[in-house]
């Protein structure tokens, strides 16, 4: 198992409301030395979250204690820029299982998906409505269920569905990355391997 199994996931989130956030303002370019996928997420909108001191900035959404949970909610056109895989990892790293936007640069999305973070991609009008919930009341409730493609804003009962490949969505709810997919159907593969021509 590659990363936390996704089925439905009911959270808080927080708001982060601004659009075309890209990749190096995810994870800045300066932390991306480390090869394996621990302790990015210390560094997730790194320039957004600390002063030049390493003082927290007070009125980043991530360092106001008022918010908690595994969603983060963002602006049209999250993930934009590169194609920094890290980007993705930042965001696991740091505790989110999903991304809700109401559009997603696609390298990025992928990459989330890659990771098991599910990107959430909803119209504008509900998009904004989830803004005005989580603002109104920070512990406002949210239930991702990926085996109905639905996101679903609790307090007012309000839905829609979201897409999301096929292949990804049978993998996600394992925790399989592309390998571990292909170790669990390894004996199928043989199989077929035996009834092919050398």
């Amino acid at each position: 198992m590659a990363y936390d199994k996704f089925n439905i996931l009911k959270s808080s989130a927080y708001p982060l409301p601004i659009e075309n956030v890209d990749t190096d303002q995810i994870i800045p370019a300066r932390f991306l030395k480390a090869t394996e996928r621990k302790g990015f997420g210390d560094n997730l909108f790194r320039d957004w979250r600390y002063n030049n001191d390493g003082s927290p900035k007070e009125d980043f959404v991530l360092n106001d204690e008022k918010y908690t949970g595994k969603i983060l909610v963002g602006g049209k056109n999250f993930g934009s820029g590169s194609s920094r895989e890290h980007a993705a990892w930042a965001v696991y790293d740091f505790g989110f299982r999903c991304v809700i936007s109401s559009f997603f640069a696609d390298i990025f999305r992928n990459n989330c998906l890659n990771v098991g973070v599910l990107p959430v991609q909803i119209s504008e009008e509900f998009l904004q409505n989830i803004f005005s919930a989580i603002y109104k009341d920070p512990n406002t409730q949210i239930e991702v269920d990926l085996p109905n493609q639905k996101v679903t804003l609790l307090a007012t009962g309000e839905s829609e569905s979201f897409d999301i490949n096929s292949y990804k969505k049978e993998n996600m709810p394992n925790g399989f990355d592309d390998i571990d997919y292909l170790q669990n159907i390894k004996s199928e593969i043989k199989e077929f391997a035996k009834s092919r021509p050398f």
